[in-house]
């Protein structure tokens, strides 16, 4: 799309689709997290939630019928970790299917010996290449309480999001150079097996103990405790907070 009709489109869609006060009022009354930043900052955020909520395709399954103040809840998180990246980093999709609770998928691995093993897994939320982004609506609406546990799961998915944009569900995500490529692998690498050693020997820590499933899981599990539980990530994974404040652009424990 051309640069002019991009920027045109978008002020026609703020001028006239702006989320209305009393929705994104109620959305930040959920979700306190939100509001942890500046004036201009949420004056942002808002902006983007409602380009988000033009550019993408709601889909309730089983009966849920997913209305505005539902879908805002949604954008609003889906962009905090998009706030200074921008919505270029959601291109690839366009369908986010909302459950009710959570999904019971069938898997099936292959262990070393080539024997074929199938098993469920509860999913409360799941990004695919090029879509749909699937959520748990019982996840969403909880991400007010959970927050104090460093969960979300609307942040979690759309990290992946951000992960996979480079073709890649692996960790590391498109940077601007060698140097921060570079950088990210060595902290990430390094964070990620001190935290899975914790794993290990059965401490205690701030990120769920999924986050060691993979160095993608790792990404996204730290990433929503960035956002919504700061300084407490921040306490626990120094190293760790200053990487992923450099690269979202954000400083979320300055404010909270």
């Amino acid at each position: 799309m051309a640069g002019w009709f991009k920027r045109w489109r978008e002020a026609r869609t703020l001028q006239h689709r702006a989320i209305p006060d009393a929705l994104w009022q109620l959305a930040l009354a959920r979700f306190p997290f939100l509001t942890w930043r500046s004036e201009a900052d949420m004056a942002r955020l808002r902006e983007l939630a409602t380009l988000f909520l033009d550019a993408k395709e709601f889909h309730g399954v089983q009966g849920l019928e997913v209305d505005d103040l539902m879908a805002v809840c949604i954008a609003t998180q889906a962009c905090l970790p998009a706030l200074n990246l921008g919505l270029d980093w959601y291109d690839g999709f366009v369908g986010i299917v909302v459950h009710a609770d959570v999904v019971v998928a069938q898997r099936e691995m292959v262990d070393d010996d080539g024997v074929v093993h199938h098993f469920e897994e509860e999913l409360s939320g799941e990004a695919m290449h090029g879509g749909p982004v699937m959520l748990s609506w019982r996840d969403v609406e909880d991400a007010g309480e959970s927050a104090a546990e460093g969960y979300n799961v609307v942040i979690h998915e759309f990290v992946h999001v951000m992960d996979m944009r480079d073709g890649l569900a692996d960790g590391v995500p498109a940077l601007p150079d060698r140097a921060a490529q570079e950088e990210w692998i060595q902290v990430m690498a390094d964070e990620y097996d001190r935290f899975c050693d914790r794993i290990d020997a059965d401490e205690y820590t701030l990120l769920d103990p999924y986050a060691a499933e993979a160095p993608e899981e790792f990404f996204a599990v730290a990433s929503e405790a960035f956002f919504v539980a700061p300084r407490e990530f921040q306490a626990e994974h120094p190293a760790l907070y200053t990487l992923l404040a450099k690269f979202f652009q954000q400083d979320p424990a300055a404010f909270h």
